[in-house]
Protein backbone atom coordinates (compact mmCIF):
# COMPACT_ATOMS: atom_id res chain seq x y z
CA UNK A 1 0.00 0.00 0.00
CA UNK A 2 2.96 2.25 1.09
CA UNK A 3 4.66 1.65 -2.16
CA UNK A 4 1.54 2.07 -3.90
CA UNK A 5 1.18 6.03 -2.04
CA UNK A 6 4.59 6.92 -2.91
CA UNK A 7 4.40 5.96 -6.15
CA UNK A 8 1.56 8.20 -6.63
CA UNK A 9 3.00 10.75 -4.97
CA UNK A 10 6.18 10.58 -7.71
CA UNK A 11 3.91 10.97 -10.08
CA UNK A 12 2.48 13.80 -8.88
CA UNK A 13 5.88 15.68 -8.37
CA UNK A 14 6.63 14.97 -12.06
CA UNK A 15 3.41 16.18 -13.16
CA UNK A 16 3.46 19.57 -10.90
CA UNK A 17 7.61 20.10 -11.92
CA UNK A 18 6.23 19.77 -15.52
CA UNK A 19 3.82 22.38 -14.84
CA UNK A 20 5.53 24.07 -12.93
CA UNK A 21 9.35 24.53 -14.53
CA UNK A 22 8.35 27.02 -17.07
CA UNK A 23 6.74 29.57 -14.45
CA UNK A 24 9.55 29.44 -12.29
CA UNK A 25 11.94 29.94 -14.83
CA UNK A 26 10.23 32.96 -16.22
CA UNK A 27 10.17 34.22 -12.99
CA UNK A 28 14.08 33.74 -12.38
CA UNK A 29 14.61 35.50 -15.89
CA UNK A 30 12.13 38.22 -14.86
CA UNK A 31 14.57 38.55 -11.21
CA UNK A 32 17.54 38.48 -13.59
CA UNK A 33 16.41 41.35 -15.49
CA UNK A 34 15.46 43.35 -12.97
CA UNK A 35 19.24 42.49 -10.98
CA UNK A 36 20.68 43.30 -14.35
CA UNK A 37 18.83 46.48 -14.54
CA UNK A 38 19.74 47.73 -11.36
CA UNK A 39 22.99 46.72 -11.69
CA UNK A 40 23.36 48.96 -15.01
CA UNK A 41 21.87 51.30 -13.67
CA UNK A 42 24.83 51.78 -10.50
CA UNK A 43 26.72 51.37 -12.44
CA UNK A 44 25.88 53.86 -14.97
CA UNK A 45 25.52 56.44 -12.06
CA UNK A 46 29.82 55.78 -12.01
CA UNK A 47 29.98 56.13 -15.57
CA UNK A 48 28.36 59.61 -15.33
CA UNK A 49 31.00 60.99 -12.83
CA UNK A 50 33.77 59.88 -14.99
CA UNK A 51 31.93 61.01 -18.18
CA UNK A 52 31.49 64.94 -16.50
CA UNK A 53 34.74 64.99 -15.12
CA UNK A 54 36.42 63.93 -18.70
CA UNK A 55 34.29 67.33 -19.96
CA UNK A 56 36.13 69.49 -17.32
CA UNK A 57 32.48 68.52 -15.56
CA UNK A 58 33.66 66.93 -12.42
CA UNK A 59 31.60 66.60 -9.82
CA UNK A 60 32.89 68.32 -7.70
CA UNK A 61 32.56 71.48 -9.32
CA UNK A 62 28.87 71.48 -8.85
CA UNK A 63 27.25 73.70 -6.24
CA UNK A 64 23.42 74.01 -4.63
CA UNK A 65 21.79 77.51 -4.07
CA UNK A 66 18.54 77.37 -2.19
CA UNK A 67 16.81 80.26 -4.46
CA UNK A 68 14.80 83.36 -3.13
CA UNK A 69 11.54 81.44 -3.45
CA UNK A 70 12.91 78.66 -1.87
CA UNK A 71 13.85 76.06 -4.53
CA UNK A 72 16.68 73.87 -4.70
CA UNK A 73 19.46 74.12 -7.91
CA UNK A 74 22.14 72.28 -8.76
CA UNK A 75 24.47 73.72 -10.78
CA UNK A 76 28.19 73.93 -12.42
CA UNK A 77 30.68 76.47 -12.04
CA UNK A 78 33.66 77.26 -12.80
CA UNK A 79 35.28 81.14 -11.75
CA UNK A 80 36.47 83.27 -15.13
CA UNK A 81 40.49 83.84 -15.54
CA UNK A 82 41.50 87.35 -15.91
CA UNK A 83 39.22 89.73 -18.11
CA UNK A 84 37.27 86.46 -19.67
CA UNK A 85 33.95 87.29 -19.35
CA UNK A 86 31.32 84.56 -18.14
CA UNK A 87 29.03 82.52 -19.80
CA UNK A 88 25.74 81.28 -18.78
CA UNK A 89 24.48 78.15 -20.44
CA UNK A 90 19.89 77.20 -20.28
CA UNK A 91 19.43 73.93 -21.41
CA UNK A 92 16.04 72.77 -22.81
CA UNK A 93 13.96 69.23 -22.46
CA UNK A 94 14.62 67.09 -22.27
CA UNK A 95 18.29 67.48 -20.99
CA UNK A 96 20.22 68.49 -18.10
CA UNK A 97 23.36 70.14 -17.57
CA UNK A 98 25.29 67.33 -19.64
CA UNK A 99 23.87 68.38 -22.69
CA UNK A 100 26.89 71.27 -22.92
CA UNK A 101 29.48 68.96 -21.28
CA UNK A 102 31.22 70.04 -25.16
CA UNK A 103 30.70 73.75 -25.16
CA UNK A 104 32.32 73.30 -21.22
CA UNK A 105 35.19 71.44 -21.97
CA UNK A 106 36.04 74.05 -24.72
CA UNK A 107 35.40 77.00 -22.79
CA UNK A 108 36.80 76.11 -19.77
CA UNK A 109 40.20 75.24 -20.67
CA UNK A 110 40.27 78.90 -22.50
CA UNK A 111 39.48 80.51 -19.16
CA UNK A 112 35.73 81.58 -19.24
CA UNK A 113 33.42 81.58 -15.88
CA UNK A 114 31.23 79.21 -16.96
CA UNK A 115 27.68 78.15 -14.62
CA UNK A 116 25.42 75.75 -15.89
CA UNK A 117 22.38 74.79 -14.17
CA UNK A 118 20.20 71.37 -13.64
CA UNK A 119 17.09 73.60 -15.18
CA UNK A 120 13.77 73.21 -12.85
CA UNK A 121 12.92 69.77 -12.80
CA UNK A 122 15.84 67.86 -13.85
CA UNK A 123 18.92 66.34 -12.61
CA UNK A 124 20.35 67.43 -9.15
CA UNK A 125 17.60 70.48 -8.85
CA UNK A 126 14.20 70.10 -7.24
CA UNK A 127 11.21 68.59 -9.37
CA UNK A 128 8.16 70.24 -8.35
CA UNK A 129 4.93 68.53 -10.50
CA UNK A 130 2.59 72.03 -10.27
CA UNK A 131 3.45 73.49 -13.22
CA UNK A 132 2.92 76.91 -11.66
CA UNK A 133 6.35 76.65 -10.26
CA UNK A 134 7.80 76.79 -13.67
CA UNK A 135 6.25 80.45 -14.35
CA UNK A 136 8.69 82.23 -16.31
CA UNK A 137 8.94 84.86 -14.17
CA UNK A 138 9.93 82.60 -11.15
CA UNK A 139 12.65 80.93 -13.10
CA UNK A 140 13.85 84.12 -14.14
CA UNK A 141 14.47 84.94 -10.51
CA UNK A 142 15.87 81.63 -9.91
CA UNK A 143 18.48 82.17 -12.36
CA UNK A 144 19.51 85.65 -10.75
CA UNK A 145 19.75 83.76 -7.64
CA UNK A 146 22.21 81.52 -8.98
CA UNK A 147 24.40 84.68 -10.54
CA UNK A 148 23.91 86.57 -7.12
CA UNK A 149 25.16 83.43 -5.48
CA UNK A 150 28.09 83.44 -7.49
CA UNK A 151 28.51 87.00 -7.38
CA UNK A 152 28.25 87.80 -10.80
CA UNK A 153 27.39 90.80 -11.86
CA UNK A 154 26.79 90.44 -15.53
CA UNK A 155 26.99 87.01 -17.98
CA UNK A 156 26.39 86.51 -21.27
CA UNK A 157 23.58 83.73 -21.73
CA UNK A 158 23.12 81.28 -24.18
CA UNK A 159 19.68 78.81 -24.51
CA UNK A 160 19.06 76.10 -26.61
CA UNK A 161 14.98 74.97 -26.57
CA UNK A 162 13.33 76.32 -23.32
CA UNK A 163 16.21 77.23 -22.16
CA UNK A 164 15.63 79.75 -25.10
CA UNK A 165 12.74 81.10 -23.92
CA UNK A 166 13.91 81.27 -20.39
CA UNK A 167 16.56 83.46 -21.99
CA UNK A 168 13.97 85.57 -23.69
CA UNK A 169 12.65 86.13 -20.28
CA UNK A 170 15.63 87.13 -18.47
CA UNK A 171 15.72 89.87 -21.11
CA UNK A 172 12.66 90.71 -20.17
CA UNK A 173 12.76 91.25 -16.60
CA UNK A 174 16.49 91.61 -15.71
CA UNK A 175 18.13 93.16 -18.93
CA UNK A 176 21.03 95.02 -17.06
CA UNK A 177 22.19 91.68 -15.82
CA UNK A 178 23.37 90.37 -19.06
CA UNK A 179 26.68 91.26 -21.86
CA UNK A 180 25.18 89.86 -24.65
CA UNK A 181 21.98 86.69 -25.57
CA UNK A 182 22.56 83.60 -27.86
CA UNK A 183 19.94 81.57 -28.97
CA UNK A 184 20.35 77.95 -30.27
CA UNK A 185 18.03 76.63 -32.24
CA UNK A 186 15.13 78.68 -30.70
CA UNK A 187 15.39 82.26 -31.40
CA UNK A 188 14.41 84.90 -29.52
CA UNK A 189 10.51 84.31 -28.50
CA UNK A 190 8.70 87.84 -27.68
CA UNK A 191 6.00 87.58 -24.72
CA UNK A 192 2.32 85.77 -25.73
CA UNK A 193 0.12 86.87 -23.63
CA UNK A 194 -2.92 86.25 -25.73
CA UNK A 195 -1.23 82.62 -26.77
CA UNK A 196 -3.76 80.35 -28.55
CA UNK A 197 -2.64 76.64 -28.91
CA UNK A 198 -5.60 75.53 -30.34
CA UNK A 199 -5.30 78.28 -32.90
CA UNK A 200 -1.67 77.85 -33.46
CA UNK A 201 -2.32 73.94 -34.34
CA UNK A 202 -5.02 74.71 -36.76
CA UNK A 203 -2.68 77.55 -38.20
CA UNK A 204 0.89 75.15 -38.73
CA UNK A 205 -1.19 72.24 -39.79
CA UNK A 206 -2.90 74.11 -42.81
CA UNK A 207 0.55 75.83 -44.05
CA UNK A 208 2.57 73.13 -43.33
CA UNK A 209 0.61 69.42 -43.29
CA UNK A 210 1.15 69.19 -39.99
CA UNK A 211 1.05 70.19 -36.44
CA UNK A 212 3.90 71.74 -35.54
CA UNK A 213 3.85 71.85 -31.33
CA UNK A 214 0.82 68.49 -31.65
CA UNK A 215 2.65 66.29 -29.52
CA UNK A 216 2.49 69.40 -26.44
CA UNK A 217 -1.12 67.95 -25.91
CA UNK A 218 0.64 64.83 -24.90
CA UNK A 219 3.07 65.88 -22.94
CA UNK A 220 0.17 67.72 -21.11
CA UNK A 221 -2.04 64.63 -20.35
CA UNK A 222 -2.19 62.23 -17.80
CA UNK A 223 0.37 59.42 -17.72
CA UNK A 224 2.46 60.88 -20.23
CA UNK A 225 5.35 60.63 -18.02
CA UNK A 226 4.73 56.94 -17.16
CA UNK A 227 4.50 56.07 -20.81
CA UNK A 228 7.65 57.69 -21.82
CA UNK A 229 9.55 56.04 -19.01
CA UNK A 230 7.90 52.49 -19.74
CA UNK A 231 9.23 53.42 -23.61
CA UNK A 232 12.26 54.98 -22.58
CA UNK A 233 14.84 53.15 -25.67
CA UNK A 234 11.75 54.60 -28.47
CA UNK A 235 11.81 57.70 -26.63
CA UNK A 236 15.25 58.64 -26.75
CA UNK A 237 15.58 57.28 -30.61
CA UNK A 238 12.79 59.44 -31.80
CA UNK A 239 13.81 62.55 -29.83
CA UNK A 240 17.42 61.88 -30.91
CA UNK A 241 16.66 60.36 -34.50
CA UNK A 242 19.34 59.96 -37.10
CA UNK A 243 16.58 61.15 -39.51
CA UNK A 244 14.93 64.62 -39.00
CA UNK A 245 12.11 64.04 -41.47
CA UNK A 246 10.55 61.53 -38.51
CA UNK A 247 9.76 65.04 -35.89
CA UNK A 248 7.31 65.69 -39.20
CA UNK A 249 5.36 62.47 -39.06
CA UNK A 250 6.22 61.04 -35.59
CA UNK A 251 6.53 63.42 -32.94
CA UNK A 252 4.89 66.78 -34.39
CA UNK A 253 1.42 66.24 -35.01
CA UNK A 254 -1.20 65.35 -33.05
CA UNK A 255 -1.33 61.89 -31.25
CA UNK A 256 1.44 60.65 -33.01
CA UNK A 257 4.70 60.87 -30.43
CA UNK A 258 2.01 58.93 -27.91
CA UNK A 259 1.32 56.09 -30.76
CA UNK A 260 5.48 55.52 -31.61
CA UNK A 261 5.63 55.30 -27.80
CA UNK A 262 2.82 53.02 -27.34
CA UNK A 263 3.93 50.90 -30.09
CA UNK A 264 7.43 50.70 -28.61
CA UNK A 265 9.13 52.07 -32.00
CA UNK A 266 12.61 52.41 -32.46
CA UNK A 267 14.79 54.48 -35.49
CA UNK A 268 18.28 54.76 -35.94
CA UNK A 269 19.71 57.45 -33.18
CA UNK A 270 21.56 60.49 -34.18
CA UNK A 271 25.19 59.89 -34.48
CA UNK A 272 26.35 61.46 -31.43
CA UNK A 273 24.12 59.23 -29.55
CA UNK A 274 25.94 56.71 -29.08
CA UNK A 275 25.39 53.12 -26.51
CA UNK A 276 27.38 55.13 -23.59
CA UNK A 277 25.72 58.86 -24.00
CA UNK A 278 21.76 56.44 -24.64
CA UNK A 279 22.58 55.01 -20.94
CA UNK A 280 23.46 58.10 -19.73
CA UNK A 281 21.00 60.08 -21.07
CA UNK A 282 18.28 57.43 -19.70
CA UNK A 283 19.32 57.36 -16.06
CA UNK A 284 19.68 60.81 -15.65
CA UNK A 285 15.79 61.05 -16.58
CA UNK A 286 14.36 58.12 -15.12
CA UNK A 287 16.50 58.86 -12.20
CA UNK A 288 13.93 61.97 -11.03
CA UNK A 289 11.19 60.52 -13.40
CA UNK A 290 9.61 62.65 -16.30
CA UNK A 291 5.97 63.97 -14.44
CA UNK A 292 8.42 67.22 -13.75
CA UNK A 293 10.32 67.92 -16.80
CA UNK A 294 6.45 67.71 -18.73
CA UNK A 295 5.67 70.72 -16.82
CA UNK A 296 7.47 72.85 -18.96
CA UNK A 297 4.87 72.26 -21.16
CA UNK A 298 1.66 72.33 -19.20
CA UNK A 299 3.06 75.54 -17.70
CA UNK A 300 1.92 76.36 -21.98
CA UNK A 301 -0.63 74.40 -22.24
CA UNK A 302 -2.61 75.80 -19.24
CA UNK A 303 -2.58 79.02 -20.22
CA UNK A 304 -0.13 79.95 -17.03
CA UNK A 305 2.71 81.04 -19.57
CA UNK A 306 0.07 83.45 -21.00
CA UNK A 307 -0.84 84.80 -17.67
CA UNK A 308 3.01 85.24 -16.42
CA UNK A 309 3.45 87.26 -20.12
CA UNK A 310 1.15 90.04 -18.70
CA UNK A 311 2.60 91.30 -16.71
CA UNK A 312 5.63 92.39 -19.00
CA UNK A 313 5.24 95.79 -20.52
CA UNK A 314 5.32 96.28 -24.00
CA UNK A 315 8.50 98.48 -23.87
CA UNK A 316 10.30 95.43 -23.00
CA UNK A 317 9.07 92.89 -25.78
CA UNK A 318 12.08 93.78 -27.27
CA UNK A 319 15.30 92.56 -26.95
CA UNK A 320 17.75 95.36 -25.06
CA UNK A 321 20.68 96.90 -26.85
CA UNK A 322 22.95 94.54 -26.62
CA UNK A 323 24.89 91.62 -28.97
CA UNK A 324 23.02 89.19 -29.24
CA UNK A 325 23.41 85.67 -31.76
CA UNK A 326 21.19 83.62 -33.20
CA UNK A 327 22.49 80.15 -34.23
CA UNK A 328 19.55 78.18 -36.43
CA UNK A 329 19.19 75.11 -37.86
CA UNK A 330 17.73 74.38 -41.10
CA UNK A 331 16.83 70.55 -40.41
CA UNK A 332 14.75 71.17 -37.13
CA UNK A 333 11.46 70.79 -38.65
CA UNK A 334 9.60 72.07 -35.50
CA UNK A 335 11.73 75.00 -34.15
CA UNK A 336 11.55 76.33 -38.19
CA UNK A 337 15.05 78.14 -39.50
CA UNK A 338 13.32 80.84 -41.23
CA UNK A 339 10.58 81.93 -38.40
CA UNK A 340 12.87 81.83 -35.96
CA UNK A 341 14.77 84.09 -37.88
CA UNK A 342 12.39 86.76 -38.65
CA UNK A 343 11.09 86.87 -34.90
CA UNK A 344 14.70 87.41 -33.75
CA UNK A 345 15.65 90.27 -36.42
CA UNK A 346 12.59 91.64 -35.77
CA UNK A 347 12.46 91.64 -31.90
CA UNK A 348 16.66 92.59 -31.79
CA UNK A 349 17.89 96.35 -31.38
CA UNK A 350 21.30 95.85 -30.89
CA UNK A 351 24.35 94.53 -32.97
CA UNK A 352 23.16 90.67 -34.25
CA UNK A 353 24.20 87.91 -35.71
CA UNK A 354 22.37 84.96 -37.38
CA UNK A 355 24.39 81.75 -38.12
CA UNK A 356 22.48 79.27 -40.35
CA UNK A 357 23.44 75.64 -39.66
CA UNK A 358 22.33 72.25 -41.46
CA UNK A 359 22.17 70.90 -38.18
CA UNK A 360 18.96 69.67 -36.69
CA UNK A 361 17.33 70.63 -33.38
CA UNK A 362 20.74 69.45 -31.31
CA UNK A 363 23.20 71.88 -32.76
CA UNK A 364 25.46 72.18 -29.95
CA UNK A 365 25.72 68.10 -29.63
CA UNK A 366 25.91 67.33 -33.49
CA UNK A 367 27.82 70.64 -34.81
CA UNK A 368 29.83 71.24 -31.95
CA UNK A 369 32.62 72.32 -32.95
CA UNK A 370 30.92 74.76 -35.34
CA UNK A 371 28.98 75.93 -32.25
CA UNK A 372 32.12 77.05 -30.06
CA UNK A 373 34.07 78.41 -32.91
CA UNK A 374 31.10 81.02 -33.32
CA UNK A 375 30.43 81.23 -29.87
CA UNK A 376 33.84 81.97 -28.93
CA UNK A 377 34.25 84.67 -32.30
CA UNK A 378 31.14 86.44 -31.33
CA UNK A 379 31.88 86.96 -27.91
CA UNK A 380 35.31 87.93 -28.40
CA UNK A 381 34.54 90.39 -31.27
CA UNK A 382 30.91 91.51 -29.72
CA UNK A 383 31.21 91.50 -25.84
CA UNK A 384 35.40 91.47 -25.12
CA UNK A 385 35.94 93.91 -27.93
CA UNK A 386 33.64 96.27 -27.02
CA UNK A 387 34.48 95.61 -23.42
CA UNK A 388 38.16 96.75 -24.32
CA UNK A 389 37.44 99.47 -26.12
CA UNK A 390 34.88 101.26 -23.71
Amino acid sequence: MFRHIRGELASYSLYFADKLTPVINAVKAEVQSVSDSFTSTQATAVDIELALSLYGMDPSSYKNVRTYRGVHYHYFASPAKGSKPTLLFLHGFPCTSWDWRHQVAYFKQKGYGLIVPDMLGYGGTDKPTDPEYYRPSFVCQDIVTILDNEDVEKVVVIGHDWGAKITSRLASYYPDRFLAFAFLAVGYLPPSPNLDIQQMLTQSKELLGYELFGYWNFFSSEGADRIIENNMDSFISIMFPQDPELTKTDIAPLGALKAWLLANKRTARAPFMTEEEVKIQSSLLLKGGMEAPLCWYKVMTSGINADDDKQIPTESYSLPAVPSLFIGCTRDYICLFQQQKETFEKFATGETRVLETDADHWVMLSHKEVVNRELEGWVERSVVGLRSKA
